[in-house]
């Protein structure tokens, strides 16, 4: 059934901006404590940007910040585009320059940790969210506890690995460094890959798909708790009108809301500057395929970590997610460099995938903050954000939401 028009859908409590995972998350959360939500995107549904088909892994555990010491050794590689898995496209803009700068402030030990820390403390929150709702609604999404093995290939990289397991320990996370060996009898898959210097164990990680999810919580949202719906509706002004908030489209729709919330990930900032609000989220764009199980699948979920790749098993497929490309603003899928992706994972784990038979592959744009910790709050009366999720919506999605509706007074 085709949404009506968002002028027939009278004055909201709250216009969410987004329906992404992490949009979604966030109408369910007020919707669910009694406010009329009214949520609104330019696209045809739910979950069809950066949340269509990323890596499907809640890395409840491996939240680590992407800036930090090693980041100086990758600098040149990412700089000339000699690294196939990481580059970056240079400008002069000055919104890339400050995030670039901000970035490199962000690449310091101290604050690799401190964020890292500070995203883990959010996964936490996220992780009871997502029990506290399948308790109530049993959505059907391929959720299932995988495990996850973070593969390192050089030895150089392992005593900070280290200190990261124990740093997390401290939280209550279970991690523990484990050799070639043990990491084969963990996940036989791994027999594939060469080179091994030693691999961090997860074992609580999780899987889902982030798009059957998406849809799922936004029935139950409709259903149970009146949210309402507005797709097609490309913002075009967004304007404070008296103690309101007046929201146009492109076609001339308007909807009005006591209180609006931006979750439009790497649109965000275009939305905001016309009220003179700028935000330090830049994309980063990823590539994910499809394909079925190859002749050693998987169970658990892998990261290599040499070539930025997470496989994900979703039942009888498997994802592979990779490469991060700064400052590319082009959803689009370059053909080129979906087939460095099939190489690069045909070179980590050649029977994982059958790789002559890849269903489907996709592009997306992380908004990614310089600190990668996702900007949570109220910028303006009646204003708040909830943007910057990085490579993590999927996992932040629904204790960002908690976290957002917190900043409400309860109904």
């Amino acid at each position: 059934m085709s949404p009506a028009p968002a002028s027939a859908r009278g004055h909201a409590d709250v216009a969410i901006i987004g329906a992404g995972v992490v949009g979604v998350a966030t109408a369910y959360a007020l919707a669910r404590r009694g406010y009329h939500v009214h949520l609104l995107d330019r696209a045809a549904g739910p979950a069809l940007g950066a949340s269509f088909a990323n890596g499907a892994q809640l890395s409840y555990a491996y939240t680590d910040a992407m800036a930090g010491p090693a980041l100086w050794k990758q600098l040149p590689g990412l700089l000339t585009g000699r690294d196939p898995s990481f580059r970056a496209r240079t400008s002069l803009d000055p919104d890339y320059l400050r995030w670039g700068l901000s970035f490199l402030r962000n690449a310091t030990t101290a604050r690799l940790h401190r964020n890292t820390l500070s995203t883990l403390e959010l996964a936490l929150e996220s992780r009871a969210a997502m029990d506290a709702l399948l308790d109530r609604h049993p959505i059907a999404f391929g959720q299932r506890t995988a495990g996850k093995l973070h593969v390192y290939y050089s030895a150089d990289a392992l005593p900070a690995a280290r200190t990261m397991i124990a740093l997390k320990r401290e939280r209550g996370m279970r991690q523990r460094l484990v050799d070639p060996a043990e990491a084969i009898s963990i996940e036989p898959a791994l027999a594939g890959a060469s080179g091994m210097a030693g691999v961090v164990y997860s074992p609580d990680e999780e899987v889902g798909d982030p798009w059957a999810f998406s849809n799922g919580l936004l029935e139950v949202s409709r259903n149970h708790h009146g949210v309402d719906c507005s797709f097609g509706f490309d913002l075009k002004q967004l304007r404070r009108d008296g103690t309101s908030w007046r929201l146009e489209d492109a076609e001339g729709r308007i909807t009005t809301a006591r209180d609006v919330i931006v979750c439009a990930g790497i649109d965000s900032g275009r939305l905001l500057r016309p009220l003179g609000i700028r935000v330090p989220v830049m994309a980063v764009k990823g590539y994910s395929f499809t394909a079925p199980c190859g002749a050693a699948a998987p169970s658990a979920s892998i990261t290599d970590t040499a070539r930025k790749l997470v496989f994900c098993r979703l039942g009888d497929r498997i994802r592979v997610a990779g490469l991060a490309e700064v400052n590319d603003w082009d959803p689009s899928p370059e053909p080129s460099r979906v087939q460095d992706l099939v190489a690069l994972a045909r070179a980590s784990l050649p029977e994982a995938a059958d790789y002559e038979r890849v269903t489907s592959h996709w592009a997306g744009l992380r908004p990614v903050t310089p600190f990668s910790t996702p900007i949570i709050g109220q910028v303006a009366p009646g204003l708040v954000l909830n943007i910057g999720h990085g490579m993590l919506g999927w996992t932040l999605a629904m204790g960002s939401a908690e976290r957002v509706a917190a900043l409400f007074p309860p109904r």
